[in-house]
């Protein structure tokens, strides 16, 4: 199952972690879990963010990448399944 997965980092938590080093530690852990076939890194609404796009075999992993992430910067994640259009094209 290829997941989307978007997060925001509030300023304030954002500013603490990129001070002590903590959301580029945050960011490499979660790129290592996920292994995304893509990354991008963005501003949203004057908020650190990022999109990145992974598989996933099993939903028991998402707690396991989710928690880290929240705990340490404080991220706002939202994740949905995703289709790339040949395999849309499949269903219809």
């Amino acid at each position: 199952m290829r997941l989307l997965f978007r997060f925001t980092i509030p300023v304030e938590k954002g500013n603490e972690c990129a001070s002590d080093g903590t959301l580029m530690l945050a960011l490499k852990v979660l790129v290592e879990e996920t292994k995304p076939e893509a990354a991008y890194f963005h501003l949203d609404n004057g908020c650190r963010a990022g999109t990145l796009v992974f598989e996933a075999d099993d939903a028991e992993k998402m707690a396991a990448i989710n928690e880290p992430f929240f705990a340490k910067v404080n991220a706002c994640i939202d994740i949905q399944p995703v289709l790339a259009l040949d395999e849309l094209l499949k269903s219809v």
